[in-house]
């Protein structure tokens, strides 16, 4: 059975990630000062006293401000709460009730799953009383909560976990479960891609480059196969985004590509491939999930197919595969997605040692290793020593017989 989801809203910056992060104990939403950082709804596993359940971060919501963006994080808040058991609403007791509250309890009050008023920035035992003004609101007993200190957090918890009840579910990775992680530089489609793959709006799609912040996860059945999709920030040079909100997204795209089975890496194939889509793909590898170079935007380009896939290869260690898809009309994705699919199940393939050394052999009648000072290199057998990656370990009668120019694999 699925956990539970507790969604936790509110104007922005009001403190609403910082307060994900110390409900779960963990770093997972990006939290900085400027404000109207959240802009997707982020999934965060909590647990309470054995009680497990979903902390579910939205976009800070300012019913006045009719941006287009700001409309998209409304609707992906709104989203956020028709799937919640749960709501939280977070408010600044510094700043006190604000017109931006008063709408959102007034849309509250109607909610068909109970509500919680987590009255936060009260840093000290001595604003705790400061938290009662937040009674006009009308949502019941306000709970004076810091999420940067941790006051009160343990309160909330019990009152969440009550709300929800003794059953918490099991949200343990699925039997079979592929976890693609989507990536690569900013503005190249992986948002649509995402959409494209989920066909809904799950994450927000702008123009505007560098929309997405957080490491935004979706599960989605394909063909009987669960997938586990994550859509990330655009990754740049670690030295441009330094200092900056997108550095904390930098290293959330970086993680999300380490707890992936597979990396699909978005390019602009209007652009064709780029240094920068060569170096997303080479971190990828070096996290160790297996990877494949998708051409996004395939439907208004004029790129040359081959002479991308003979950059990716000369400068690509490993030679992932390429593909062209288009996020906009559909082409090509089904297929992404298949290939993503059986590239995790090679990943996490074993190969049976005789059939290995069967391969040893077969190399070895082919080319034979080369004779260092009369003495040629033998081979002796090789095995396989891990999956997902796969590495294999090769014995040889004397390493210092094995020279630089003599690989096969």
């Amino acid at each position: 059975m699925a956990l539970p989801r507790v969604a936790v809203v509110g104007y922005p910056n009001v403190g609403k990630s910082t307060l994900v992060n110390r409900l779960s104990g963990t770093r997972e939403t990006v939290v900085h000062a400027q404000p109207g950082v959240t802009r997707d709804r982020k999934e965060v596993e909590a647990d309470w006293n054995g009680r497990r359940f979903l902390l579910v971060d939205t976009g800070g919501v300012d019913l006045a401000d009719r941006d287009d963006l700001a409309r998209a994080v409304q609707s992906q808040a709104r989203a956020g709460l028709a799937e919640a058991d749960v709501v939280v609403l977070v408010v600044d007791t510094r700043t006190g009730v604000r017109p931006g509250d008063e709408e959102l309890a007034a849309e509250l009050r109607g909610a068909p799953v109970p509500v919680i008023v987590a009255a936060n920035k009260v840093d000290t035992a001595a604003a705790i009383p400061e938290a009662a003004e937040f009674h006009r609101l009308g949502l019941g007993e306000p709970v004076a909560v810091s999420a940067a200190q941790g006051l009160g957090t343990g309160d909330l918890l019990d009152r969440v976990a009550a709300e929800l009840g003794e059953d918490g579910g099991d949200d343990d990775r699925e039997p079979g479960e592929v976890r693609l992680a989507v990536i690569g530089r900013p503005n190249v489609g992986k948002s649509s891609l995402v959409n494209t793959f989920l066909g809904q709006e799950r994450v927000i799609v702008s123009e505007r480059a560098g929309t997405t912040r957080d490491a935004i996860d979706t599960r989605v059945e394909v063909d009987g196969r669960e997938l586990l999709l994550v859509d990330t920030a655009g990754l740049r040079r670690r030295t441009k985004v330094a200092g900056t909100v997108d550095y904390y997204a930098q290293l959330r795209s970086e993680r999300a590509a380490e707890r992936a089975d597979v990396a699909i890496v978005v390019c602009d194939a209007s652009e064709g491939l780029t240094s920068e889509d060569l170096r997303a793909a080479e971190l990828a590898m070096v996290k160790g999930c297996a990877t494949v170079v998708v051409l996004n935007k395939w439907d208004i380009t004029k790129t040359d197919l081959e002479d991308a896939r003979e950059r990716a290869l000369a400068r690509l260690r490993l030679r992932p595969e390429l593909l062209t898809a288009s996020a906009k009309t559909g082409r090509g994705v089904r297929r992404l997605l298949a290939r993503s699919i059986d590239l995790a199940d090679r990943a996490a393939r074993r190969i049976p040692t005789p059939e290995l050394n069967r391969f040893l052999s077969e190399v070895q009648s082919v080319r034979q290793p080369p004779a260092v000072r009369g003495r040629r290199l033998k081979l002796l057998y090789m095995t396989q020593f891990a999956a997902a990656p796969p590495r294999f370990s090769v014995q040889v009668s004397d390493r210092g017989r094995l020279t630089r120019d003599y690989g096969f694999f």
